[in-house]
C-alpha cells in the first residue's frame, strides 16, 4: 500500500497555489461552464490584460452564472476593449508621484514601495494595470537608491509595500527589506497593501507573521475585499491570525457595477469585517482606468449607497466613500 502523501509546508502550499492559478480563459469558463460566447469574449479581453485566478478563489463562484460576482472581479470581457471618455493609462498619476523607479511619494509622510508587479489575482478594474512594472526594482541592492532618499527625509514616518502585491514575494525577501527599513531612525511604521489573504489565504503563515513583527516598525495591514462571498472559512482563519498577533487589519473595497453596488451587499461585507476584528477602511469610488468603464457606478448612487448605510451600520463599521484625486494632499472623500 502506498504512503499517503505529506501536507507540503505552508510555504510549499502558498507557492503551490500561486503557480497553479487559473490563466486560460478556456479552462475558467470550462470549470464554471460558461457560454462558448463569454468564453470567446474572454479569449480576446486576455490579450491586453491576462486572467489569473487561484483555483480556491474560483471555488468560491457560482457555476453557470457569468454575473457572479466574483467571477466578474476576474472574467476578462468585451468592454474592456471598448474606449471610454475620461479613462485613462494613470488615472492616479502614479507618474507624477515617481521619486526613483519603483519608489512614490504622493501625501506627507509616506512612501509608496511598488515592490513587484506580480499579483496573486488580476482583478479587471485594477487602476495599475498599465503600470510599468519592469522599471522598478528587483533585489535589496536595487532597492538601495531608493531607501536612501528615504533616509535622507526626516518627515517620512511610514512605507506602504505595494505593487503588484508586495505578499507574492517570499518571505525571506520581505524580512530582510523589513529589517533595511528598520534601520532608518524616522520611520515609525510599516503598512502592506494585499489582497492575498482574501483570494488566497494560505499565504498568512507563521513566517508572514514573524517578519511584520520582527523589527521596531509598527505593522499595519490593509486587505481587500469587495463581496462577503469572498471570505469563506480559510479567509476567517487567515484574518483572524493576523489579528489575534496584534496587527491592525484594515479593508479597502471598490465600487462596482454588478458586484457590491447595492446597500444590501456592502452592508453584509461590513458585518462580516467588523465580526472579524477588521475595520472598513475605504470604499473608492473607481479609479477610471482603461478597460475598466464597464465598472463605474455614478457618485449620486454611490452616495444613496452611503447614506443607507450609515442608518443600517454603526459608525466604526461604515467606511469612508474616497476618489483618488492626482495632485490632492490625501484621498477626497465623495
Amino acid at each position: 500500500m502506498n504512503a499517503s502523501p505529506v501536507a507540503p509546508p505552508s510555504a510549499a502550499r502558498w507557492q503551490h497555489s500561486l503557480k497553479d492559478a487559473v490563466r486560460d480563459p478556456r479552462e475558467l469558463c470550462r470549470l464554471l461552464g460558461l457560454s462558448a460566447d463569454v468564453e470567446a469574449a474572454a479569449i480576446q479581453a486576455a490579450r491586453t490584460f491576462p486572467l489569473f485566478a487561484p483555483r480556491g478563489y474560483v471555488a468560491r463562484m457560482r457555476p453557470g452564472d457569468p454575473s457572479d460576482p466574483l467571477l466578474r472581479q476576474v472574467l476578462p470581457l468585451g468592454e474592456e476593449l471598448t474606449a471610454a471618455p475620461g479613462f485613462s493609462a494613470d488615472p492616479v498619476g502614479d507618474a507624477h508621484a515617481v521619486l526613483r523607479p519603483g519608489l512614490l511619494q504622493k501625501y506627507h509622510g509616506r512612501t509608496l514601495m511598488v515592490t513587484t508587479g506580480a499579483c496573486a489575482v488580476h482583478c479587471r478594474y485594477c487602476f495599475r494595470r498599465h503600470y510599468p512594472y519592469e522599471e522598478s526594482p528587483r533585489s535589496l541592492a536595487d532597492w538601495e537608491p531608493a531607501i536612501r532618499l528615504i533616509e535622507a527625509d526626516p518627515t517620512v514616518q511610514e512605507v506602504i509595500l505595494s505593487g503588484g502585491d508586495p505578499l507574492t514575494l517570499v518571505d525571506a525577501t520581505l524580512a530582510q527589506l523589513a529589517d533595511r527599513l528598520a534601520e532608518i531612525p524616522h520611520l515609525r511604521r510599516l503598512r502592506v497593501h494585499t489582497r492575498l489573504p482574501i483570494v488566497l489565504p494560505e499565504r498568512v503563515t507563521p513566517a508572514l507573521l514573524d517578519w511584520l513583527h520582527g523589527t521596531r516598525l509598527a505593522p499595519i495591514m490593509v486587505v481587500h475585499a469587495n463581496h462577503p462571498a469572498e471570505i469563506d472559512g480559510a479567509v476567517e482563519q487567515a484574518l483572524g491570525m493576523l489579528v489575534d498577533h496584534g496587527i491592525p487589519v484594515l479593508n479597502q473595497a471598490v465600487l462596482l457595477r454588478g458586484v457590491n453596488d447595492s446597500a444590501e451587499v456592502l452592508a453584509e461585507l461590513c458585518e462580516r469585517l467588523v465580526n472579524l476584528r477588521l475595520m472598513p477602511y475605504y470604499l473608492h469610488q473607481l479609479d477610471r482606468v482603461h478597460g475598466a468603464a464597464h465598472f463605474e457606478v455614478e457618485e449620486r448612487v454611490g452616495l444613496a449607497i452611503m447614506e443607507e448605510l450609515r442608518g443600517r451600520l454603526p459608525g466604526y463599521a461604515v467606511p469612508r466613500y474616497v476618489r483618488e484625486v492626482e495632485g490632492d494632499v490625501g484621498k477626497v472623500v465623495v
